[in-house]
């Protein structure tokens, strides 16, 4: 497939590589970050997850412990929420979270722009912690990486990748045709989608499974947090409609369709 441009007269070949920019930003943050730890001695990457990770007891207290007195104090307190997600513990673990963060992000990134992308990003990320240090009071156990935050990507992403003309609208037989996803999806017509089901049943279930067993993909028994991966992905599920506002077209009728540019489907 390739586009026109009726102004210019020349037919545009389609990047090979067509990650958005806003996703090759978050991935440089994440690979930075994970590079300026690893070159630290020992102690001071512990220092680091303890203080800009993400550890329910900061919040919720725990015995022996004075509030106020945990690494970083308040401005640790405040970051914790969002900065844990810029963390990792390893390559594998980092590897995994790229991976997922370009599959899952680079159609939600596409449908709602640069800023309602970081925001939703962010919320999920956020809630994911939430919703573990609910499930984990008084713990000091510090949850790092982006997982509830691609978990959160995972489920707004269920809101429309299975929808005509959604990234996986073929899949029940109509033709994407080259057009922008639909306008709105409201969640009880994702939910709605017998496979958007089976999505949401197979992602909660491996979590669970992963969870509990505690064994990571690669057969290497880990401590997984699946608990942020369900906050997040509830998060991304429920809210991803107030980030997916209705869009007009050109004519300033319902749709996304940009009138300046043709599409070649041959």
């Amino acid at each position: 497939m390739s586009e026109f441009d009726p102004t210019q007269g020349v037919r545009k070949e389609p990047p090979a590589f067509n990650v958005p920019s806003v996703i090759l930003g978050l991935l440089s943050a994440m690979w930075l970050v994970y590079a300026l730890v690893s070159f630290e001695d020992m102690q001071t990457q512990i220092n680091v997850m303890a203080q800009y990770g993400f550890m329910p007891a900061r919040y919720t207290g725990t015995e022996g412990v004075v509030y106020g007195n945990f690494p970083g104090g308040l401005l640790s307190d405040i970051l914790g929420f969002v900065s844990y997600a810029f963390l990792h513990g390893s390559l594998t673990h980092i590897l995994l979270n790229s991976v997922w963060l370009v599959v899952f992000g680079t159609p939600v990134a596409r449908r709602i722009g640069v800023v309602r992308f970081l925001s939703f990003y962010l919320v999920c990320a956020a809630l994911a912690a939430i919703f573990h240090m609910m499930l984990h009071v008084g713990s000091t156990g510090v949850v790092i990486g982006a997982s509830g935050a691609v978990s959160g990507l995972m489920g707004g992403a269920a809101r429309f990748i299975f929808l005509t003309p959604g990234p996986l609208g073929a899949l029940q037989g109509g033709t994407p045709n080259g057009q922008a996803p639909r306008a709105q999806a409201t969640l009880f017509q994702s939910l709605s989608d017998r496979r958007t089901l089976i999505f949401v049943g197979l992602w909660v279930g491996l979590n669970f499974l992963f969870g509990v067993s505690g064994l990571s993909p690669n057969g290497a028994t880990v401590s997984i947090a699946w608990e942020a991966h369900l906050g997040g992905f509830l998060a991304g599920l429920l809210l991803f409609g107030f980030f997916d506002p209705l869009q007009r077209s050109a004519s300033g009728g319902p749709g996304n369709v940009d009138y300046g540019e043709w599409r070649d489907k041959k």
